[in-house]
């Protein structure tokens, strides 16, 4: 009985104290708060979120008009508006299992044709998968895949290295997309 006592004042102080805690703590913490705030501006909430969640850095860089570069983690993500296809994309893999994610806003036409071209010959890179509009995925595939698009939307080519063969996983590539 007398334990309880003196551990429900403690319990009532402890809650009392998280607002002198935060304000203590200021000095390491409200620098990676601030930044969190400055980023929040130029990068969508959604990949804020994930890179707190993975505990990566999440940055952005506007390559030209329309077209989007997002580093998180080991993802490299790259967006780009349709109408300015065909194109060819360089991308370097500067990490072991780093993967490529190129996502072609509001794509109409009836095939997506896309060619891993440029790489070094002992590079292990392949396109794993692409997703369609509905949420679907299909694949794995080589270094080149020619694909039926029935519906309009956001379509997905993600490209990695290929866990059935051997050879590098760091070195540039690109992609020619028609």
């Amino acid at each position: 009985m007398k334990k309880l006592l003196i551990l429900i004042p403690l319990i009532a102080l402890s809650c009392n104290k998280k607002e002198a805690v935060t304000e203590t703590s200021v000095n390491s913490d409200s620098v990676k708060a601030a930044d969190q705030l400055s980023v929040e501006g130029t990068i969508d909430s959604s990949a804020i979120k994930d890179s707190m969640i993975n505990n990566a850095p999440a940055t952005k860089e506007v390559l030209r008009e329309g077209v989007m570069r997002e580093v998180e983690g080991n993802e490299i993500i790259r967006t780009a508006p349709a109408e300015q296809l065909p194109f060819t994309i360089g991308e370097e893999f500067t990490k072991e299992n780093q993967k490529f994610i190129l996502k072609i806003k509001d794509y109409k036409n009836p095939k997506l044709s896309v060619k891993i071209a440029n790489a070094d010959p002992n590079l292990n890179v392949r396109i794993n998968q692409i997703r369609f509009p509905d949420g679907t995925f299909d694949g794995p595939f080589g270094r080149e895949v020619s694909v039926d698009t029935p519906k309009k939307g956001e379509y997905w080519i993600i490209v990695g290295h290929n866990l059935m063969a051997d050879g590098k996983m760091t070195g540039k590539f690109s992609l020619e997309i028609e």
